[in-house]
């Protein structure tokens, strides 16, 4: 397993898991019930901006980098209030207003949840797993596990909340992990049918992504939508163009929040031609 986060946080495809992330969180939260977020390949739950490994790649400046700071121009109103909960979550590991920490998806949910919710970070590579463990101590709210994530996944659900957010961000270091996604949803749908399911995928070849949207629409309930921005058109194949997100049993003002919101992030994350975001419906 040599996949480490460290080298990608805060980039494009962040902003949009973590946005969307946020959204469902915030709605999640409008009702006294608690719920459990459960994280199947959580990182490190922090990352350094100005670490060895973050100012190789440079890839945040491209996503956070463009929202928060001082090349950032101002938001739209309407798009300032959607993103204020991703974005206030941020600026409160930043208090001296420069950009420098980034949370990862562990962290920023715990940033969103409240005293009754409960979160599961689950982290199989082991030094990973330690600093997350060390990220999240002294939160009560936060249990570290270090399994497989399809294996993590399957012992927490389901929650004993009978409220859950699952996110599934696996690294797709090997062949057949879009298959293999679509077959977990599955699985995991069976255990836990009403869960809100938020599976983060990379979009590099259009045809892989068309047989997956296809797999995932044979095993997803109605209202399914594939989220998904493209930051250059994908014409290569062997590069990041792209990400999506499924979302299984959105909130239902989801899709018209990312409606408003969507194309603020396409103009300010481009780097191409071809550059867009879309909301599709697959249920």
């Amino acid at each position: 397993m040599n996949y480490r986060h460290a080298y990608h946080a805060g980039n494009f495809a962040d902003v949009l898991k973590h946005v969307v992330l946020s959204l469902v969180l915030v709605h999640m939260a409008k009702k006294e019930a608690a719920f459990r977020v459960i994280d199947t390949h959580a990182g490190i739950g922090m990352y350094d901006l100005t670490s060895i490994a973050a100012e190789k790649t440079g890839e945040w400046k491209g996503g956070i980098g463009r929202l928060i700071g001082p090349e950032a121009a101002p938001l739209p109103e309407a798009a300032a209030a959607l993103l204020a909960p991703y974005l206030n979550a941020v600026h409160a590991l930043n208090p001296d207003g420069r950009l420098h920490r980034y949370p990862g998806s562990p962290c920023l949910a715990l940033a969103l949840m409240r005293a009754q919710d409960r979160l599961v970070a689950n982290e199989l590579h082991p030094e990973d797993a330690e600093t997350l463990t060390q990220n999240l101590a002294g939160d009560r709210r936060a249990k570290v596990l270090g399994l497989d994530g399809w294996l993590a996944l399957k012992a927490q659900l389901p929650p004993k909340e009978r409220r859950g957010v699952i996110l599934v961000d696996p690294p797709y270091e090997e062949t057949g992990e879009l298959e293999r996604l679509a077959q977990g949803l599955q699985n995991a749908r069976r255990r836990f049918a009403g869960g809100v399911y938020l599976l983060w995928y990379p979009i590099k070849d259009p045809r892989l992504i068309a047989r997956f949207h296809q797999a995932i629409s044979k095993v997803a309930p109605p209202e399914t939508l594939a989220v998904e921005l493209l930051i250059r058109e994908p014409s290569d194949a062997d590069r990041l163009n792209g990400s999506g997100l499924i979302v299984i049993n959105p909130p239902y003002t989801l899709e018209a929040d990312l409606t408003e919101l969507l194309p603020e992030l396409s103009e300010r994350l481009a780097v191409g031609y071809g550059a867009r975001a879309e909301i599709v419906r697959l249920g």
